[in-house]
């Protein structure tokens, strides 16, 4: 996530300082605090999970980290259907979780 938020800066997207914010509050999503919930869970990748990729960039023109992205969403929500909301910068990838049924949040 870090990683988009400052290329996101680097394409003129995103001030320096407005990176720096987001980066700041998704690590306090991730890392959590006492009072907050966490707004994320750490999901090891396993063969189903590839297996899930593999089937994904027959469907849709992903490269293979965004295969995994994708594959790991629809695996988990097979688990827990309540979980229907996918976030992503790519177009391609967010092409793909619409088309998969997410709400995609940017």
């Amino acid at each position: 996530m870090p990683a988009a938020l400052w290329r996101k800066h680097r394409l003129g997207e995103l001030s320096a300082e407005d990176a720096g914010v987001l980066v700041e509050e998704f690590e306090w999503d991730w890392f959590g605090e006492p009072e907050r919930e966490l707004g994320f869970g750490v999901l090891g990748v396993t063969a189903d999970i590839l297996d899930e990729a593999a089937r994904s960039v027959a469907r849709h023109p992903l490269r293979a980290f965004d295969a995994v992205q994708l594959a790991s969403a629809l695996v988990t929500r097979t688990a827990d259907p309540s979980l229907t909301t996918f976030a992503c910068f790519d177009e391609a990838l967010t092409a793909a979780a619409v088309a998969e049924g997410f709400t995609v949040l940017r």
